[in-house]
């Protein structure tokens, strides 16, 4: 899924994959374990297909990464479906807010936020806003509002 995500940057922003490779990597695995993180992969009976992660932000905020939903499975909800479950682990662990940013060349991922129920800390009509990451966030729902 890293690799997958290394190369949609590389395509999307101009940067050499192995660059954006580094980068990805560059936060520690233990950063997005238990007990203030963690991975969700999500698959369709045999290659994954989506997948995100977080990891503590704050005392009272979990950071969403590397959100990824496959190119070839784009538009049947997996990305939402992610971004959900990550929700409830968060709401389990007692975070209170939910925070991510997202880049200047990905409106996929500014509609998912949107529609889920984020609020965008820049004016969404007006992005992209600059080649600067585009941030949002969510007051934790409920485990059990869903």
């Amino acid at each position: 899924m890293l690799d997958d995500l290394a190369l949609e940057y590389a395509t999307r922003y101009g940067h050499p994959v192995e660059l954006l490779r580094e980068e990805i990597f560059t936060y520690p695995a233990a950063e997005f374990s238990a007990p203030g993180g963690a991975l969700v992969l999500g698959d369709d009976g045999e290659h994954i297909v989506a997948g995100g992660a977080f990891r503590r932000f704050d005392v009272q905020t979990a950071e969403l990464k590397r959100i990824w939903t496959s190119a070839a499975h784009r538009g049947r909800g997996y990305g939402r479906q992610v971004v959900y479950e990550l929700e409830r682990r968060i709401a389990s662990l007692g975070y209170r807010r939910i925070h991510l940013t997202t880049g200047w060349q990905q409106p996929e991922a500014v509609a998912l936020y949107v529609t889920a129920g984020y609020t965008a800390e820049f004016d969404p009509a007006l992005y992209p806003t600059g080649r600067v990451p585009h941030a949002f966030s969510k007051q934790v729902p409920s485990p059990h509002s869903r």
